[in-house]
Protein backbone atom coordinates (compact mmCIF):
# COMPACT_ATOMS: atom_id res chain seq x y z
CA UNK A 1 0.00 0.00 0.00
CA UNK A 2 1.41 3.52 -1.18
CA UNK A 3 2.01 6.05 1.90
CA UNK A 4 3.33 9.20 1.65
CA UNK A 5 4.16 10.92 5.02
CA UNK A 6 5.00 14.37 5.17
CA UNK A 7 7.19 15.84 8.16
CA UNK A 8 9.36 19.15 9.30
CA UNK A 9 6.43 21.19 9.67
CA UNK A 10 6.10 23.54 12.52
CA UNK A 11 5.64 27.20 13.46
CA UNK A 12 8.04 29.63 12.65
CA UNK A 13 8.68 34.04 13.01
CA UNK A 14 8.43 35.59 9.75
CA UNK A 15 11.28 35.56 8.14
CA UNK A 16 12.28 32.26 8.84
CA UNK A 17 13.13 28.74 7.20
CA UNK A 18 11.90 25.51 7.33
CA UNK A 19 12.16 22.67 5.01
CA UNK A 20 9.38 19.62 4.74
CA UNK A 21 10.18 16.26 3.46
CA UNK A 22 7.94 13.75 1.98
CA UNK A 23 8.78 9.91 2.29
CA UNK A 24 7.37 7.74 -0.12
CA UNK A 25 7.03 3.74 0.40
CA UNK A 26 4.71 0.62 -0.25
CA UNK A 27 5.37 0.84 -4.24
CA UNK A 28 4.67 -2.37 -5.89
CA UNK A 29 7.94 -3.61 -7.93
CA UNK A 30 8.71 -1.61 -10.76
CA UNK A 31 7.55 1.41 -9.84
CA UNK A 32 10.51 4.13 -10.50
CA UNK A 33 10.39 7.22 -7.77
CA UNK A 34 12.78 8.93 -9.60
CA UNK A 35 10.47 8.73 -13.01
CA UNK A 36 7.76 9.87 -11.21
CA UNK A 37 6.10 13.79 -11.26
CA UNK A 38 5.73 15.35 -7.76
CA UNK A 39 4.21 18.20 -5.91
CA UNK A 40 3.75 19.78 -2.98
CA UNK A 41 0.18 21.63 -2.60
CA UNK A 42 -1.22 24.16 0.63
CA UNK A 43 -4.38 24.67 1.91
CA UNK A 44 -5.03 27.57 4.30
CA UNK A 45 -8.35 27.84 6.85
CA UNK A 46 -11.26 28.41 4.23
CA UNK A 47 -9.25 28.35 1.22
CA UNK A 48 -8.77 25.39 -2.04
CA UNK A 49 -5.79 23.90 -2.24
CA UNK A 50 -3.29 25.45 -3.85
CA UNK A 51 -0.35 24.19 -6.21
CA UNK A 52 3.16 25.39 -4.03
CA UNK A 53 5.94 23.89 -6.56
CA UNK A 54 6.04 20.65 -8.58
CA UNK A 55 8.87 18.60 -10.34
CA UNK A 56 8.41 16.62 -13.70
CA UNK A 57 10.39 13.51 -14.84
CA UNK A 58 12.55 15.98 -16.91
CA UNK A 59 13.85 17.40 -13.80
CA UNK A 60 11.64 20.78 -14.39
CA UNK A 61 10.26 22.47 -11.91
CA UNK A 62 7.63 25.17 -11.22
CA UNK A 63 6.18 27.55 -8.47
CA UNK A 64 3.66 29.22 -7.49
CA UNK A 65 4.75 33.34 -8.02
CA UNK A 66 4.02 34.01 -4.57
CA UNK A 67 6.40 31.70 -3.14
CA UNK A 68 9.10 31.86 -6.84
CA UNK A 69 12.73 32.71 -5.17
CA UNK A 70 11.76 31.59 -1.52
CA UNK A 71 10.64 27.87 -1.75
CA UNK A 72 12.63 24.56 -3.75
CA UNK A 73 11.17 21.39 -4.67
CA UNK A 74 14.23 18.95 -4.68
CA UNK A 75 14.05 14.77 -4.59
CA UNK A 76 16.72 12.27 -3.26
CA UNK A 77 15.56 9.36 -5.35
CA UNK A 78 17.62 6.75 -3.47
CA UNK A 79 15.58 7.76 -0.23
CA UNK A 80 12.16 8.29 -2.21
CA UNK A 81 12.08 11.55 -0.68
CA UNK A 82 10.85 14.77 -1.90
CA UNK A 83 11.61 17.92 0.05
CA UNK A 84 10.54 21.72 0.13
CA UNK A 85 12.90 24.30 1.12
CA UNK A 86 10.90 27.22 2.74
CA UNK A 87 13.11 29.99 2.99
CA UNK A 88 11.77 34.02 4.30
CA UNK A 89 8.67 32.67 5.18
CA UNK A 90 5.73 34.82 5.39
CA UNK A 91 2.18 34.94 7.69
CA UNK A 92 0.13 34.21 4.41
CA UNK A 93 2.32 30.53 4.14
CA UNK A 94 0.28 29.36 6.76
CA UNK A 95 -1.62 26.61 5.74
CA UNK A 96 -1.41 22.98 5.49
CA UNK A 97 1.47 21.26 3.28
CA UNK A 98 0.44 18.00 1.21
CA UNK A 99 3.04 16.73 -0.70
CA UNK A 100 1.50 14.57 -3.79
CA UNK A 101 3.08 11.76 -6.34
CA UNK A 102 2.08 10.76 -9.36
CA UNK A 103 1.67 6.81 -10.52
CA UNK A 104 4.03 7.06 -13.45
CA UNK A 105 6.53 9.27 -15.83
CA UNK A 106 5.05 12.98 -15.82
CA UNK A 107 6.59 15.50 -18.59
CA UNK A 108 4.16 18.11 -17.77
CA UNK A 109 2.71 20.09 -14.40
CA UNK A 110 -0.09 18.27 -13.60
CA UNK A 111 -3.39 18.59 -12.49
CA UNK A 112 -4.14 17.70 -8.55
CA UNK A 113 -6.34 15.53 -10.35
CA UNK A 114 -4.02 14.01 -11.87
CA UNK A 115 -1.80 12.90 -9.02
CA UNK A 116 -2.40 9.28 -7.81
CA UNK A 117 -0.83 9.61 -3.84
CA UNK A 118 -1.51 12.09 -1.25
CA UNK A 119 0.63 12.42 2.05
CA UNK A 120 -2.19 13.36 5.30
CA UNK A 121 -0.25 17.05 5.16
CA UNK A 122 2.41 18.76 7.64
CA UNK A 123 0.94 22.03 9.52
CA UNK A 124 3.06 25.00 9.03
CA UNK A 125 2.08 28.29 10.89
CA UNK A 126 4.31 31.77 10.21
CA UNK A 127 3.40 34.13 13.04
CA UNK A 128 4.27 38.21 11.87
Amino acid sequence: QVQLVESGGGSVQAGGSLKLSCTASGFSYGYIFSNCGLGWYRQAPGKESDLVASITTAGATQYADSVKDRFTISQDNAKNLVYLQMNNLKPEDTAMYYCAVSSGPSWKTLEPDEYSYWGQGTQVTVSS
